[in-house]
C-alpha cells in the first residue's frame, strides 16, 4: 500500500506544474489571440480566439513558478531542477493545448467546442513527451496521471463553469 501511495504522490508532484500551466489561462487569459486572427489557406483560423498571448505567457510563468514549491513537497528534488522541469512541463502543456486547438479548427469544431481526448489528455501527453527525455517518470505514474487527468479535467472545467470562470462546462 505504501508503494501505491508513493506512486500516486510522486505522480501528482511531478505533473503539478503542468496542471497549473493548463488552468492559468482560464483565470489570466483573454486579450489578443495568439494567431492574431490569421487563417490558413483552408480558410480556418490557426488556433482561434480562446488561445491568447496573455494566456500562453501567464500559463508558462505560473506553471514554472510552481516549480519553486516542489522541493518543499519532495526534498530529493533541487530547486534548480524543479524550476527547469516545471518550465518544460509548462511549455509542453501549451504546445499540447495549441496542437489540440489546431486539430479542432481543422475538424471544423467551433471555438470552445469540446473534443474529449484532445481537450483532456493532449496537454498531458505533450507535457510528458517534452520532459520525459530529461526527467523520466515510471509507467505506473504515467498510467495514474492519464486516469487522474481524464477525471479531473472535466470536473475542474465544470467547477470553473459553475463559479463563472468559464463560459462553457467543458
Amino acid at each position: 500500500m505504501t508503494s501505491l501511495i508513493t506512486i500516486i504522490y510522486n505522480a501528482i508532484i511531478s505533473i503539478l506544474p503542468a496542471y497549473i500551466a493548463n488552468a492559468t489561462p482560464t483565470i489570466f487569459g483573454g486579450g489578443t489571440p495568439l494567431d492574431l486572427g490569421k487563417k490558413l489557406p483552408d480558410g480556418r483560423r490557426i488556433f482561434g480566439d480562446h488561445k491568447t498571448i496573455r494566456g500562453l505567457i501567464s500559463g508558462i510563468i505560473c506553471g514554472t513558478l510552481t516549480g519553486i514549491l516542489i522541493p518543499f513537497l519532495d526534498s530529493n528534488i533541487s530547486l534548480y531542477q524543479s524550476i527547469i522541469r516545471a518550465c518544460l512541463l509548462s511549455i509542453g502543456t501549451h504546445i499540447g493545448d495549441l496542437f489540440g486547438s489546431f486539430i479542432k479548427r481543422r475538424l471544423d469544431l467551433k471555438p470552445g467546442q469540446g473534443a474529449p481526448v484532445l481537450d483532456q489528455l493532449g496537454f498531458l501527453v505533450f507535457a510528458l513527451l517534452i520532459t520525459y527525455p530529461f526527467y523520466p517518470i515510471g509507467i505506473y505514474e504515467i498510467f495514474f496521471l492519464i486516469i487522474l487527468t481524464a477525471i479531473a479535467h472535466p470536473t475542474t472545467n465544470l467547477i470553473a463553469y459553475i463559479l463563472g470562470i468559464k463560459d462553457r462546462p467543458y
